[in-house]
This record gives C-alpha cells, structure tokens and sequence, in this order.
C-alpha cells in the first residue's frame, strides 16, 4: 500500500524536517572515505554530467566533481546542502548544489550521463518513481549507480531494532529492499539494459565506545534524534539499550574504539 495522495506531501515534510534535525555533516563525515572508494569504482570521465540526487552533504557529488565530472547535487534537506556547497569551495571544486525531490525531479529527459545515490534516494517513500526518474533523466546508455543498505548487513538490523520502538509510517516499504538484488531489477525494470550487483562493506570507526556511538546518533542524526523525542524516558532507555548492545555486539574493536563492517549493495545500470 502506497501512501494516499493527500497525504505524501505532509509525510514528505516530516522526512525533511527529520533529515534537517541534528547535523548529518557530524555523521556523513564517518562515511566519506567509503563514498570516495564508490566513486573511484565507478571511473567517472572528465565532463561527464553527473547528477547526485540526495546528494546530503556532499560525500560522493565531491569526489565526482574531483574527478572533473560536472556534478549537479540536489537534496529534499536545505541546511545539508549548504554544507555541501561549503564543503566544496574549501576543497576547490565545482558543483552545483540545489533542492530537490527523488520522486519528480526537476531536470528534463536525458539530462545527464550518470545518475549516483549512496544512502540517499533509498529513503524515499515511493521507490517505483526514484526508479522512473532515474531512468528519465539519464540519457539512453547512460550509468545510474546507487549504493543501498541491504536488509541482512548491520544497517538492516539497526533499522529493525528501531522499528521495534518507533514504527515507521504505514504503507511505506523499507528502504532495505533497494539492497535486495531482485526488488531493485524489478523496480527498473525495462528501463535498464544491464544491472550489475557487488556487496560492498562500509566500515564504520569511531574514536570512541558503543555507548558514545549510540549517543553521537541521538546527538546528530536526524531519524535517530526524532525517533528518540517520539519516546518516554523509558522508552528512550529501552531504545538505546537495545541499539548499544547491537554496536556491542558487531565491534570488531578490543581497545575501548568502535570499528562495524556495513554491508551495502553496489550497483551500476545501464540505461535503456
């Protein structure tokens, strides 16, 4: 079930509001190296036009635009965008950064060469129509690539325990199912003449224990910041309890750090 028309504009701008609460530039900064490896692995070439969408604060539209693609980044969160624009003029690149939906995206048929999301477009309500834009706007023999979550890495299982406590909206499907190989062929269906699938780790490393992770997120991250203040204190407790013990229990670390391997799905189309 798809949420009703009259509703997505309202859920659209809870998901806004909840991207733009805390600083997700806190936490994209612990992911960067992994979206420079994504970047790298796609051998992007000068001049190539490449749009980012959910671009957030500029983790792979950076590296892209270093590589001298011409890099259009658009993102549902204004304040990540600023940071993105930030970001790119202290490291002396190009890019141009604007608002954005995944869902209906302002650019015209076949605008660009490659399309990119890493962890971005995965989070938008109805994924049927990510999919549809992406191939609109990619020209016919054009890349889309997109770096998602799957639902059995330690990604997928965070997302679970949260929902345990804090159910997501109704009607909405997990943004997991962009990191299952057959969902995703199926959502591009015709659109793409070639799908080519890789797991991939994202290694998480924190200067710091389990417990001082989980309280980063509450701190900065946005889903996980709003999802605590939707809970008593005893709810809140039971949530962080239940999210040390799974950072516990995936620290591959011995020295009082946190070190996780996240598994994502890696994925290069080749448009129709």
């Amino acid at each position: 079930m798809q949420p009703a028309a009259m509703d997505i504009n309202a859920l659209k701008e809870r998901m806004r509001d909840t991207w733009m609460a805390g600083d997700f530039g806190v936490i994209a900064a612990y992911t960067a190296e992994a979206a420079k490896d994504f970047v790298t692995r796609l051998n992007i070439a000068p001049g190539t036009r490449v749009l980012d969408v959910a671009c957030g604060t500029g983790n792979t539209a950076i590296p892209a635009a270093r590589a001298g693609a011409e890099v259009t980044g658009v993102d549902i969160a204004s304040n990540l965008l600023e940071q993105a624009r930030t970001r790119a003029a202290k490291e002396g690149v190009t890019a141009k950064f604007e608002e954005g939906d995944a869902e209906q995206l302002q650019f015209s048929d076949g605008s660009f060469d490659a399309i990119i999301s890493m962890f971005g477009a995965m989070f938008a309500p109805r994924p049927e129509r990510v999919a549809a834009e992406f191939v609109r706007v990619c020209r016919p023999g054009g890349l889309i690539a997109m770096a998602n979550w799957t639902p059995t890495g330690f990604v997928g299982e965070n997302f679970r325990i949260t929902a345990n406590h804090v159910p997501p909206p109704p009607g909405i499907p997990a943004p997991v199912l962009w990191g299952e190989e057959a969902t995703l062929r199926e959502r591009f269906g015709k659109g793409v003449a070639s799908v080519t699938c890789s797991k991939q780790m994202c290694i998480f490393k924190y200067p710091f224990t389990p417990a001082e992770v989980v309280k980063l997120f509450r701190q900065y991250f946005g889903p996980t910041k709003v999802g605590f203040s939707r809970l008593d204190v005893a709810g809140q407790a039971a949530l962080a309890s239940d999210l040390e013990g799974m950072w516990t229990k995936h620290n591959q670390a011995k020295d009082g750090t946190t070190v996780v391997n996240a598994e994502y799905l890696e994925v290069e189309a080749i448009r129709a």
